[in-house]
């Protein structure tokens, strides 16, 4: 039988009846008693608190750090600054598809702390040095219109971190690092904090009427959000310009890994462009389906699910970029056809 790594709150996790399922060489909870479906709705109108451990953290420091992130990745952490967080890509020097979308929390100076997807932490760390602290800190992820009022009556200077924004905060003599991002396309705000303190502050955030959330309506917030998953909307063979995360990429660089392969991508044009889909009915659409126009298969689904909010299928796919918003098709979901057309992205905006 496999190991499985775990969260510093696995065990708070399991007193709340939590279904525990295997993701990204973690075993992490799936859902609660509640449910996917409530706990996604409470996301979107009050407040969840995510365990998001399962996620890397490689600490990168010293007077070169800049310099190695600057080539390494994507975007240009010159647009930001101390205290700003990034999103960015890892590129395959190859062929330019996405090894890794990663945000970059720039904590002071010459010290960042670089947060890979679970399983691509040895990738990242590989192509940037520095030092994984993955397992010195849990990460908690309050998430929601209400999230930062309701964070505020137990960690007041966490919850007026800002967008994007990066501090270094006490909480209780715990040192806390706390970044205004997230993975839900809701307001909030992701805590690092250390091990020792995890479970006490997990605690303090539920006592203020947060809910706690699996990663399955993680998972349903990031689609109606229109996000890419890795392994789904980004990865081999996947570059960043066929997700249509063309911003993500610093062409005023001189250099950056995968920059060759992009850019000749960048000049034959791409074939094929990451849409949304809506489908009619509660059925859902699921990754791997095709996806057909005028009886011709024309694309795959990369994600799909039911969504809470709108009540219908949703999905995301890669198809050809020249068709246009509106535009009928279907979905093959095992013989079964499901009538949709395609969407702009968000699914869901916030409100």
């Amino acid at each position: 039988m496999a190991e499985f790594e775990v969260s510093p709150l696995d065990s708070y996790h399991r007193q709340l009846g939590a279904k525990m399922v295997p993701f990204g060489g973690w075993e992490m909870p799936v859902a609660y008693r509640a449910g996917t479906l409530d706990e996604h709705l409470a996301c979107r109108n009050d407040a969840v608190v995510f365990d998001v451990s399962h996620l890397g953290t490689v600490r990168v420091e010293g007077a070169d750090a800049l310099d190695r992130l600057q080539w390494a990745f994507t975007n240009d952490l010159h647009k930001v600054a101390p205290g700003r967080a990034q999103y960015t890509h890892l590129l395959d020097e190859v062929d330019g598809s996405v090894l890794d979308d990663i945000i970059v929390w720039w904590v002071h100076d010459d010290v960042f702390d670089v947060m890979p997807n679970a399983s691509n932490t040895d990738r990242v760390r590989s192509a940037i040095g520095g030092t994984e602290t993955t397992h010195e800190r849990a990460v908690l992820a309050v998430q929601g219109p209400r999230a930062k009022e309701r964070l505020s009556a137990v960690f007041a200077a966490a919850a007026d971190v800002g967008r994007f924004r990066v501090e270094e905060l006490d909480w209780h003599g715990a040192a806390c690092v706390v970044a205004g991002t997230g993975y839900t396309g809701e307001a909030g705000v992701e805590i690092a904090v250390p091990v020792e303190a995890a479970g006490d502050l997990w605690s303090a955030i539920m006592s203020c009427g947060v809910m706690p959330a699996g990663l399955g309506a993680r998972d349903t917030l990031r689609l109606e959000a229109g996000l890419p998953l890795h392994g789904h909307e980004l990865g081999a063979g996947i570059t960043s310009l066929q997700a249509g995360l063309g911003w993500v990429v610093a062409w005023g660089k001189d250099e950056f890994r995968g920059r060759d392969a992009l850019a000749q991508e960048r000049e034959r044009g791409i074939t094929r462009l990451l849409r949304g889909i809506a489908t009619d009915g509660r059925r859902p659409p699921r990754a791997d389906c095709p996806v057909l126009h005028d009886g011709a298969q024309i694309g795959t689904i990369s994600s799909g699910n039911f969504s809470p909010v709108l009540e219908h299928g949703i999905a995301l796919a890669f198809l050809p970029p020249d068709l246009p918003d509106g535009t009928e098709l279907s979905v093959d979901v095992r013989g079964s056809m499901l009538a949709g057309r395609i969407v702009a992205l968000p699914f869901v905006a916030r409100k």
